[in-house]
């Protein structure tokens, strides 16, 4: 299996370009199958995760074309043939679980199994499937599998009890063609939400208030492709200004939205972090003394949980104590095990890692145990003396596009090994 192999870099700096969303364009390729007609979605980051979505919507019906050239994918979903989606995909990752909403209204009817993807933590459907029973769906749980079936959806008001990005997502894809309003309350705020609903109100939908813990959703007829644009990548964003933090270095980020990266442009610059914003992107730069800083993750708009173990990474070296909470995810410190390897000193108190800074990280052997904790070791990599080796570093390539060949483009000593 690949791995990484990577020296202690120099102080990485240049100019790096962030790629899509994959947080959003997942969702979004999942709504294509709710359109009559070609829709063309772009600045589609070429990921793992992003071609088992695509396999998985070929194998309910739809047509793709994907030029990687362009990073641009033209989906025609008018012939939809299956309803039920193939365990061998859906178990490899979470978002797949999203095709259910669309097929749901689509079809009518939806069977899919009990989704996988990064284990960090129990991430149930229960929100998902609720949101389904309230707007007229019968489901049945047998066998690993979810069943949906309703020969008519209505709209309801429906309460999250927590602001499931998810739930919220595919509560609002199998509402569009229901009878009436459905109104989703506490519902998540996060921008993908947003960029979900602007693509499906550019179809023919009629969706107000995504953005705000209130969504609107007025049934519609049917929905017509079109063209959409997703967001750039948040996470990816924050990664790379961490990777200016942890090696000296400065970097000129672009394509990103500055008002996404509020909490961790606010966490950054109390750990001493220089950062400029202009109209173009944000210049990281991280030549003076890292300071420690307290860190709670919390949904948008507060500090993401797909950010806590990259800033990890840096707290490592910082001067003086840092303490992380996290609050989304329970078992979301899976990386402290192999970030301890390198040297580092964190303790683990339930929900929180008390972090003592280290004068120095060491290469060695480790594993990535999900996305995000594989990041986090490239980090503390790049800062490490003597040789790193990465392995499972398919987890990173399920969420970061073509991360070494951006990283060595700044000056870094990284290999892709097999």
């Amino acid at each position: 299996m690949a791995k990484f192999i990577i020296q202690k870099s120099p102080s990485l700096r240049g100019n790096v370009k962030i790629s899509g969303s994959k947080n959003s364009v997942l969702p979004i390729l999942a709504a294509s199958l709710l359109a009559e007609g070609k829709s063309k979605v772009g600045d589609v980051p070429f990921l793992k995760d992003v071609v088992i979505m695509q396999q998985l919507l070929q194998y309910l019906g739809a047509n793709i074309k994907w030029s990687k050239t362009k990073s641009e994918i033209e989906i025609n979903s008018d012939n939809i043939i299956e309803h039920e989606a193939p365990y061998d995909l859906v178990s490899q990752m979470r978002a797949s679980f999203l095709v259910m909403g669309p097929l749901l209204a689509r079809v009518g009817k939806a069977k899919i199994p009990l989704p996988g993807g990064c284990a960090i933590g129990s991430r149930p459907v229960d929100l998902h499937l609720k949101g389904f029973a309230a707007l007229g769906a019968e489901i049945s749980q047998q066998n690993g599998y979810v069943e949906a079936y309703a020969k008519k959806l209505t709209g309801a008001k429906i309460y999250l009890d927590f602001p499931s990005v998810g739930a919220t997502e595919n509560i609002m894809m199998s509402a569009v063609f229901a009878e009436g309003t459905t109104i989703i309350e506490n519902a998540a705020v996060e921008p993908e939400i947003v960029d979900l609903a602007n693509y499906l109100n550019a179809m023919g939908a009629d969706i107000r208030g995504a953005g705000t813990d209130s969504i609107k959703i007025n049934g519609v007829n049917k929905l017509t492709g079109t063209n959409h644009c997703v967001i750039p990548d948040r996470i990816e964003a924050g990664t790379f200004m961490i990777a200016a933090a942890i090696t000296r270095g400065n970097i000129f980020i672009e394509n990103i939205v500055s008002d996404h990266l509020k909490p961790i442009i606010a966490k950054l610059k109390e750990c001493n972090i220089d950062i400029y914003e202009t109209d173009k992107g944000i210049r990281v730069c991280g030549e003076k003394d890292i300071r420690a800083a307290d860190v709670k993750t919390l949904p948008y708009p507060g500090f993401p949980t797909d950010m806590q173990a990259p800033f990890m990474s840096l707290l490592s070296v910082a001067e003086g104590t840092s303490m992380v909470i996290e609050t989304v995810f329970e078992n979301r410190f899976m990386h402290v095990g192999e970030l301890k390897r390198m040297g580092a000193q964190i303790k683990i108190e339930s929900r929180s890692a008390i972090i003592d800074g280290v004068n120095k990280l060491t290469g060695t052997q480790v594993k990535a145990t999900d996305l995000r904790a594989g990041a986090s070791l490239i980090l503390c990599a790049l800062a490490a003396d003597e040789t790193t080796e990465i392995s499972d570093i398919y987890h990173v390539e399920r969420g970061y596009s073509e991360m070494e060949k951006k990283l060595k483009a700044l000056g870094a000593n990284i290999e892709k090994v097999k």
